[in-house]
């Protein structure tokens, strides 16, 4: 039996940065876009909003942490396990919420403070080899020109190739601790175990300090997750099968309608070839009666 557990379930996600305010401040550090001097240096856990569903049958995002810092910004960090186009528009919806709810009706909208929302995606929602998207609001026409208040970091966690990076940066350390540690995990990786945060969280892994509970509780995540991608296979295989035989249907009554047409255009081209001809001989046969 292998002697860790995955990070990126939700109980064990929740484990390592929901309760440790240490590791969440080491992970935010290394995974936003903050310039020099804006790194967070302490940290408070809000509590998780409630926000409206994606009307969709089942939904597996995990909204893991909120925490404003001493500067008064705020992070939310979610994990997808299925990517859907809805997702964007829900981080779009938890974002704007958090930063409008800030301030009291009547208070003065200089108070507001920027939102950075980080989303790990488990599946890939882009084209091309790059993991990490970074948006913010800009002009269109000059994009240097930024919008301040709302931030999004999308990263897609199966595109994350570290032998391409240094291995001993903290974004990079971070990153192969969620990709690299799971329950096939025996003995990680020197490279992580050097870095006393990265080492601490993989600790936190460990299957010995859940309960039998919490096991059936982690079990049960991992298999709704995987009944909800077949499901989608599925899915995506009928919705293909039905496109093929709506296609096969298509050129079936083209091509009988194209037979049928060029019966009906031949049989009155032959009719009115028939009929010139005929009017034809009894002219010339006319002529030479006279």
């Amino acid at each position: 039996m292998s002697r860790y557990l995955n990070p990126r379930a939700d109980l064990t996600f929740k484990r390592v940065f929901g309760e440790h305010k240490n590791l969440l401040i080491s992970f935010l550090n290394a995974m936003l876009p903050l310039e020099d001097g804006e790194e967070i240096r302490e940290i408070e856990y809000l509590p998780n909003e409630l926000v409206p569903e994606i009307p969709l049958r089942k939904k597996y995002s995990i909204v893991d942490v909120r925490c404003t810092d001493n500067h008064g910004r705020v992070f939310i960090v979610e994990m997808q396990m299925e990517w859907r186009p809805e997702f964007m528009q829900r981080m779009l919806l938890n974002a704007s919420k958090a930063y409008v709810n800030q301030t009291e009706p009547g208070e003065e909208y200089d108070e507001l403070n920027p939102v950075y929302a980080l989303a790990l995606l488990n599946e890939n929602y882009e084209e091309g080899d790059d993991y990490y998207h970074h948006y913010t609001i800009v002009e269109d026409a000059h994009t240097e020109r930024v919008l301040k208040g709302l931030e999004f970091v999308f990263v897609e966690l199966r595109k994350f190739h570290p032998d391409k990076y240094s291995a001993k940066k903290m974004h990079i350390l971070w990153m192969r601790f969620l990709t690299e540690i799971n329950e096939r995990t025996d003995t990680p990786n020197s490279d992580l175990l050097e870095n006393d945060d990265i080492r601490s969280a993989i600790k936190i892994l460990e299957r010995s300090a859940y309960t039998d509970a919490q096991m059936r509780t982690y079990d049960y995540f991992w298999d709704s997750v995987s009944i909800e991608r077949t499901w989608e296979s599925y899915s995506r295989k009928q919705e293909a099968k039905g496109r093929a035989e709506g296609l096969a249907e298509g050129r079936a009554e083209g091509e009988a309608k194209g037979r049928a047409e060029g019966l009906a255009e031949g049989e009155a081209k032959g009719r009115a070839e028939g009929l010139a001809e005929g009017e034809a001989k009894g002219r010339a046969e006319g002529l030479a009666e006279g």
